[in-house]
Formats: structure tokens, sequence, C-alpha cells
């Protein structure tokens, strides 16, 4: 009896539990995957995707190249506030509508019904190429720091790309096992993230700062520029344009960096209390992301020994040459372990958040309905969990032939998301009468229109930025193919739309259409589906001549 919750306890979970899915049968849904996620776990899934390590390591020598340490510091301030903004605006729509689709279910109820399906299926596609490139960019980058770490102890060895794809695919395959097989202890290595990317960076962070030899000067952190965009003894952009050009482009570590948070909306059909856990995982995640990483961010910048050597460093890793300046070899490959280990979980969780985005995206007929379904042993939607695997290896493939393929795939990543995030955003502010009336908990009231506009100017400004070429001269290699698969998603939706998805897409708002129509009240869960279930019997029924059945 000990064992057993009180009965006022089961009472209110079950009360929750009823509100949770009622929430859900509003949008003519029915609870198909696991609701047993909690606020922690919520939060600890984005803040473990936006995994400040992961970006700060894998894109650091880019930072140090694009700008250097005044804009790497002073780049992460003026990121966070303006990230902070976009999801705040972004939080209230979660409240409003928590499902799985997110960001392009959230344009679908927002819009106007003539516009409704357009905007789904144009979101929905920006998302998925965002969800993709983000898990392309945190598990390649965690291929490129294996072999980094090897050459620390053989010197000799030559990570070529291909030894580099093939490291990737097999990280892609063990993210992919595990979300396949290992949905319920997805909660408890949600745990040991959260766990590594704080307590054990944090460590890492004040070992550093501790054992380094020497600091660099506030002045060096802060006012420190460097242009290392001139490849092969060309001159850099601060020289071919402005310094403020290469400022702008070096902003790209801080805002890949802080992206991702839209996984706390996609696990939301998991999360309890959902209206309110959901929005908070968003804000919290990178509320607390912004902190945690200006602190790794200064620990690593304060700690370096030689700025010259780090960016020449032999291992091709400046935050690895800090870590052996300040620890040496041995003591340098265990906190880089360390550091890998939370690349390995961010990846894991990204493509969690990948898998449910596809997942809800084939629901609505987005992509085609074979990856809408959910595994009956393993509660997992297994297909779009290897849909999203290798929808991921193959947008890591141009790194064979391109020098800059995987800050390419990071400004994929941050694009794509950027504007799946504020399409729904916009159509907020312009349709704000009907948004009202649907808010739920987290409310930002007077402010929600100033908050939203201020973030849609900052999603359209960075879109631009980080599609500009961040090496000189231009060439095949160097080339920034982000405009180039930005452009080829935004032509291949819009013209999609135009010749043949206008004539059968409805988006998701279809389903509560449908409900509408055979009289069944939207908020009683599993109602639609018993419904259609019974309508699929009578007409099976008249076909064969026989009396339907009362």
């Amino acid at each position: 009896m000990g064992l057993e919750d009180p009965p006022a306890e089961r009472r209110a979970s079950n009360s929750d539990e009823e509100r949770d899915e009622s929430r859900l049968a509003q949008f003519g849904y029915k609870q198909e995957l696991k609701r047993d996620w909690g606020l922690a776990h919520n939060f600890g899934v984005s803040f473990s995707i936006i995994s400040v390590i992961t970006g700060i390591t894998t894109l650091f020598s880019y930072g140090l190249n694009t700008g250097g340490p005044a804009v790497m510091s002073v780049g992460w301030i003026l990121v966070s506030l303006f990230t902070m903004l976009v999801a705040t605006a972004m939080a209230e729509i979660v409240s409003a509508i928590p499902t799985s689709g997110g960001p392009y279910f959230w344009a679908a109820m927002l819009a106007p019904p003539k516009w409704s399906p357009f905007a789904a299926w144009l979101t929905g596609w920006y998302n998925l190429l965002g969800q993709v490139a983000v898990t392309t960019g945190i598990s390649f980058g965690l291929a490129n720091l294996v072999p980094t770490a090897i050459i620390v102890k053989n010197p000799d060895f030559v990570p070529t790309p291909r030894v580099t794809i093939g490291i990737y695919a097999a990280i892609l395959i063990s993210h992919g096992v595990v979300n396949t097989f290992g949905v319920r202890i997805l909660r408890y290595l949600n745990n040991v993230s959260i766990v590594l990317h704080s307590a054990g960076i944090t460590a890492i962070c004040i070992a550093v700062l501790a054992k380094a030899p020497t600091h660099q000067p506030a002045s060096f952190v802060f006012g420190h520029f460097n242009d290392g965009t001139g490849v092969d003894g060309a001159d850099g952009w601060s020289i071919r344009a402005s310094p403020a050009y290469v400022a702008l482009c070096g902003a790209l570590l801080s805002q890949y960096t802080l992206t991702g948070f839209d996984a706390s909306a996609h696990l939301s059909e998991e999360t309890k209390k959902a209206s309110w856990s959901a929005p908070i995982g968003v804000v919290s995640s990178v509320g607390f992301s912004a902190l945690f990483g200006f602190f790794v961010l200064m620990a690593f910048l304060f700690s370096i020994q030689d700025f010259e050597a780090t960016l020449a460093s032999s291992y091709g890793q400046p935050v690895l040459q800090i870590l052996v300046d300040v620890a040496g070899e041995d003591g340098a490959l265990v906190l880089f372990t360390l550091i890998m280990i939370c690349v390995w979980h961010c990846g894991l969780f990204s493509m969690t958040s990948n898998s449910r985005m596809m997942f809800a995206f084939a629901r609505d007929g987005g992509i085609h309905p074979f990856f809408h379904k959910v595994d009956a042993r393993f509660r997992s939607p297994i297909r779009a969990v290897w849909l999203a695997a290798t929808l991921s290896f193959i947008l890591a493939l141009p790194s064979l032939g391109s020098s800059v393929a995987f800050a390419a795939a990071t400004s994929i990543a941050t694009i794509g998301l950027y504007i799946s995030y504020g399409l729904p955003i916009l159509i907020g502010v312009f349709y704000h009468d009907s948004f009202n009336a649907m808010k739920g908990p987290f409310n930002l009231g007077v402010f929600s229109r100033p908050v939203a506009l201020a973030a849609c100017t900052w999603i359209g400004f960075i879109t631009v930025v980080f599609c500009l070429p961040t090496a000189n001269p231009v060439t095949r290699e160097t080339l920034n193919y982000t405009v180039v698969a930005v452009g080829i998603l935004s032509i291949g939706a819009i013209g999609s739309w135009l010749l043949w998805a206008r004539r059968w897409f409805t988006g998701p708002a279809a389903e509560v259409a449908e409900a509408m129509r055979l009289g069944v009240d939207v908020t009683e869960p599993g109602a639609l589906e018993s419904r259609e279930k019974a309508e699929e019997a009578r007409a099976l029924a008249l076909s064969r001549g026989d009396a339907p059945s009362q």
C-alpha cells in the first residue's frame, strides 16, 4: 500500500491527463504518444538540444576566424537578447496550441481558413529542413570531434572526409537505435544529459579557469577582432567589404547554438500539463542556455594561452588546444571526451524532436502517411526516426567536396528553424484577435504584439545575413550553399503547392472540420476516431447490402 499514490494525488493526476487529452482532442487528435514527461523533462530536451557546449565547441574555430573574441563575446550577449524575444513570442503560441506539429500546426490554426493549408505547408517544410539540418550540424560536428581526439595520441592519423562520413553514419545509427528501442529510457538519458550539460560542463569550465597558467585580459576577450575569412592568402571580408560584415557573419556561432528550443513544443503531446509546461520549457531553456553559454564562452576565451597558436592548432580544434595547454594531453582527452558525450546526447534528442515533427507532419498529410505510424510495442514513431536519420546523412554528403559544408549546414539549420518560428508569430500579429481568443495560460497581454514584431524583425535580419558568403574568394569549394538549399526548398515548397499540393493538402485544420461534420464533440478524447470507425463500419455494411446497425 505504501507504494501507491494517495487517492487525492491519483485524482489530480487523472484530471491533468484528461485536460491534456481534451485539449489535444480540440484539434482533432487522439492521444497516441505516451504522455509521461514532466516540466523538468520537457525543459531538459530543449536544454540538451540547445547544448551550448555543442555549438560553442563545434563552431569555436569559425568564431575565432570570423570576428574573433570580440564578436564571439559581445555577439553572444546581443543574440541572446533577441533570441529570448523569439522564444517568448513562440511560448505564447505553444501555450495556446500544444501539439507535436509545432510551428506548422500553429501557422495553420492562426491563419484564416483560406490561407490555413498554405501556411501549414510552407511552415512545415521550413521546419522540416531546419530540423534535419540541426541534427546534421550536431552529429556531423561530433563526427569531426572524434578523429580530432584520436590525433592527440596518434599524430600521424589523417581523418579523410570519407572517414568522417563513416563516423557520422555510425553516430546517426546509434541515435536511431536508441530512439527506436529505447523510448522508455529516453527520460533517464534526458536526466543524465541535464546533469552532464550543467554540472559536468560547469566543472570543466572551473577546472580550465583554475588551471590556466595565464589569463587573457578583458580587453582581449571583449575587444580583440580577428578576420580569418581570407582563403589561400586572399584578403578577408573586413578588407574587401568591412569589419561589420565579418561581425554579422560571426554571429552565426551564437545564433546556431541558441537554436532548437522548439523541441519543447514537439514533445508537448508527451508532456503533462502541456499548456503550461511546454511554454515554460521553451523560455527557460533559452534563458538558462544564454547564461550558461556565456559562462562557457568566457571560460574558454579567458584561458587562451597563445591566440595565434590556438588558431593554427595541429589538432585543428581550438577548444582541444586550449584544454591541452591547460591540462596536458591526458587531462585534455578526459575533458574532451566529456564534451563529446554531451554532444552525443544533444544529437540523440535532436533526432527525437525531429522524428516527432515528421510524425505529426505525416499525420496531417504534409509528407507521406507511411511515416505516421507509432509502433505499438515501443511507443515510438520508428519510421519517422529513420527518415530523420537518412535525410540528415544525405545533407552531410556535400562535405566530401566542400571545405565550408559544416558551416553551411549550421546556417541552413538556423535559417530553416527560425523562419518556421517566425511565420506563425507573424501570422499571429496580423490576425491578433483570433489569436487572443485561443491563448493559453502563458499570455503576454499588451506586450504580445510588440514582442512578436521585434522577434519577426530579428528573424528576417538573420535570414539574410546567414546566406552571405563567409570565405573570400568565393569559389565552388567555399560557396555558402545555404542560399542554394534554402532557395531550392522555398521554390520547391511554393512550386509544389501551386502545381498540385493545393488540390489535396488541407492542413491539420481539416481534422477539426471533419469532427464538426460528423457532429462529434471535439473536446471528448478519442471521440473523433470512434465515430470515424463507426462511419467506416456503416459504409462497409451498406456496400455488402447489410442493414446498418443503429
